[in-house]
């Protein structure tokens, strides 16, 4: 029995990346795990993967998670099949540069959007299914730009930053049903997203961690690799 036997976790940006990492490393660990992303060939790449590393079906949904009417179908979906809802990964990003002089106001609020508002949608929606079973772990990825910033990625900094305050004030809110909501930066990793970096399943370790706390757990915290 592995961390998150019987768990149900939903992953945001399960095409590809940290997501798709995230999903087979749930499943591994005795997870069913719901895919959730925009391109649905990459979601069904996601799920053959988890089929044949962990013998698992996943469930692919193809979502964009910064509608919300997508969003409130895909955990009426989830919660349709499987009755409950354990583990919400807020993985969906994207990083395109701009500077505040450069960017239009479109170029910024998708940003925004997929960045900070995804994850107050996806939240929002698993809260009712999390306080009614009295478990819930949510856990926000993170960047070092969510306090540093950086020239040419104004959107992308803020949009984080702004998560990492949405994320503490949901920790708080919801201690008492039994949700931790964390934080994790997982540094950088080798995605669409950049070229370089670690490869995605080197942290997923510490992502199964934080999806598997004892009651009691931190919450409301940042965790990062290494």
């Amino acid at each position: 029995m592995g961390a998150m036997n019987t768990r149900i976790a939903l992953i945001s940006g399960a095409g590809t990346g940290l997501g798709r990492a995230t999903a087979i490393a749930f499943a591994a660990e005795g997870a069913e795990v719901v895919l959730l992303g925009r391109r649905r060939d990459k979601l069904e790449e996601t799920a053959a993967l988890v089929q044949d590393r962990t013998g698992k079906t996943a469930l692919v949904l193809k979502t964009d998670v910064t509608e919300e009417s997508q969003v409130t179908d895909a955990i009426r979906t989830t919660l349709k099949r499987y009755d409950r809802i354990d583990v919400l990964l807020n993985n969906a990003a994207i990083l395109e540069s701009g500077s505040v002089a450069e960017l239009s106001a479109d170029d910024w609020q998708k940003q925004i959007d997929t960045n900070l508002t995804a994850p107050f949608l996806l939240t929002k929606a698993v809260l009712p299914a999390m306080r009614k079973q009295k478990y819930g772990r949510i856990i926000n990825i993170t960047s070092s730009l969510s306090r540093n910033g950086a020239g040419g990625y104004a959107a992308y900094s803020a949009a984080k930053a702004g998560l990492e305050s949405l994320t503490r004030s949901i920790a708080d809110e919801e201690h008492e049903h039994g949700i931790l909501v964390n934080l994790y930066n997982p540094g950088t990793l080798r995605t669409e997203m950049h070229a370089t970096g670690k490869d995605p399943a080197i942290v997923t370790p510490d992502i199964v961690r934080l999806a598997s706390l004892s009651f009691g757990g931190p919450t409301g915290t940042i965790h990062s690799y290494g």
